[in-house]
């Protein structure tokens, strides 16, 4: 993490390096344009130097070896339980063509699928979140469950208190997940079984595989993506049809824009429609979400672990929702304890200086995005802070700042973004919130295949984004304007 602080990886000779140079490191360096693309693409030149990369959308090197132990038969990946098995194999046999089974072993549960079933059993991986991380897989291909089962109580015990000191809500209240997305995806399955056979809507341009999942595990999935008239456009909905739940995230992901919760909030409820928002890029340090959500999922992978080397989501039930009664029963039973007790582990010993370091993001993205915003090599930044400020003021603590994300646009970006990318002396991957500065051309990262839609919605796709992280900020500053300076 030091040498990342003070050495980024950002030449192209560093392609495929993972970012933290650790066996479970989330993010891999991506350090050209044409690398983006190339990832995208599936370049045989580019993946052939990719080791690894975020989990869930670039399966470690360990999970695939322990799906070819489990089946020699076809495709397959090992899942975290029975369960979790028994949704996946139901979701892939839906696709023509598709032969699926749940195979076992040692007490270790997979589904096993044929060429047809391949890509849906991958799409189950990614959107749900429920995947085997690579310290899990690493530990059944050894032979071992891991320690003694009492400690790892224990570690999740002990990470469970500190989100509980974090959101300011009871320890029973929070559920660990593996990932964000199954935390999300957790809090979507209570909705479904709370009101059946309702559609959700997403408020605001999602965080792709928000959306995905709306529209691919349940009645379906709307979107209301300009912030400027969504409370009209969401009545107009509701005068249409009963939703089962309404997501949204505070601030948006990539564009840092954040929907009207005071009035979303009013809407909702008399409807008894769950209100769900993933804090994930303002983190519970900076907002307080209890007025208004119902249900909050977040990643602990990003800002609160801020590592870069270790997987964990958590859902937060608000005890001070008039749902709260409702919700919480079902989540309870849904429940299944995941989150692997090694990486319990890390988020737990990680999250412990998480106050300390949110306040030096917040000093640091705010400083940047001010700089960004008038240099004259610059079109637009997207920062909290000015991008629906009243809305996303009404939920920040006292204390609370507007985080460390921030997206831009250069002048004549068709020509100068790829260069001024490809330019950067800072760390360039996917994921965010690590200790260490992180930029990617993210609408390309996450959007390759629909950049028209994309942009459609307002994301450009030539969007750059930048996670902040704890470096001096000048030093940031100079690398910035250095990348900026011949376009």
């Amino acid at each position: 993490m030091t040498n990342l602080l003070q050495s980024p990886a950002w030449r192209p000779e560093q392609l495929g390096q993972p970012l933290p140079a650790s066996t479970h490191g989330v993010s891999v360096a991506l350090p050209r344009w044409s690398d983006v693309v190339g990832y995208e693409e599936k370049s045989p030149k580019v993946m052939a130097r990719l080791s690894s990369g975020y989990p869930r959308f670039l399966i470690h090197p360990r999970v695939l070896e322990l799906g070819r132990l489990l089946s020699k038969q076809g495709f397959c990946l090992p899942l975290p339980s029975a369960s979790v098995a028994d949704q996946c194999a139901a979701f892939v046999a839906k696709t023509p063509g598709a032969q699926t089974q749940v195979v076992s072993r040692n007490g270790t549960y997979g589904v096993a699928t044929n060429e047809a079933g391949a890509a849906v059993l991958k799409a189950f991986w990614q959107h749900t979140g429920l995947i085997v991380s690579s310290r899990q897989a690493e530990a059944l291909l050894n032979g071992r469950a891991g320690r003694d089962p009492r400690a790892a109580g224990d570690a999740r015990r002990t990470l469970r208190k500190q989100l509980a000191g974090f959101y300011h809500c009871a320890e029973e209240d929070v559920f660990l997940a593996p990932t964000g997305m199954a935390a999300v995806f957790a809090a979507l399955r209570a909705a479904n079984e709370l009101t059946p056979n309702r559609r959700s809507v997403q408020l605001g341009f999602p965080y792709v595989d928000t959306l995905k999942l709306q529209q691919k595990f349940g009645p379906g999935g709307i979107l209301l993506h300009n912030t400027q008239t969504m409370g009209s456009d969401l009545e107009e909905l509701l005068s249409r049809e009963s939703l089962a739940a309404c997501f949204c995230e505070i601030p948006g992901n990539p564009l840092l824009g954040s929907p009207d919760l005071p009035r979303i909030s009013k809407i909702l409820r008399p409807r008894q429609v769950p209100l769900i928002v993933d804090d994930v890029v303002a983190t519970p340090y900076n907002i307080d979400l209890s007025p208004y959500a119902d249900l909050i999922p977040t990643s602990l992978t990003k800002f609160i672990s801020g590592t870069g080397d270790v997987m964990g989501g958590a859902l937060i039930c608000n005890r001070e929702s008039p749902l709260y009664s409702r919700l919480k029963p079902i989540i309870e039973a849904q429940h299944e304890e995941l989150l692997w007790q090694e990486d319990a582990d890390v988020l737990e010993v990680a999250a412990r200086d998480f106050p300390e370091r949110m306040k030096r993001h917040n000093a640091n993205g705010l400083y940047i995005a001010e700089r960004m915003r008038v240099h004259p090599a610059i079109e637009r930044v997207w920062y909290p802070k000015w991008e629906c400020s009243k809305a996303y003021d009404a939920v920040r603590r006292p204390q609370g700042g507007w985080g460390a994300l921030l997206s831009f646009v250069p002048k004549n970006a068709a020509t100068t973004a790829p260069k001024i990318y490809d330019r950067l002396e800072l760390c360039k991957g996917p994921s965010l919130g690590t200790v260490f500065t992180l930029a990617c051309p993210f609408t390309l990262l996450a959007h390759y295949t629909e950049l028209d839609w994309a942009e459609s919605c307002g994301v450009s796709r030539w969007l750059i984004r930048l996670s902040v992280g704890l470096e001096e900020p000048e030093a940031i500053c100079k690398k910035l304007a250095t990348a900026l300076e011949e376009s």
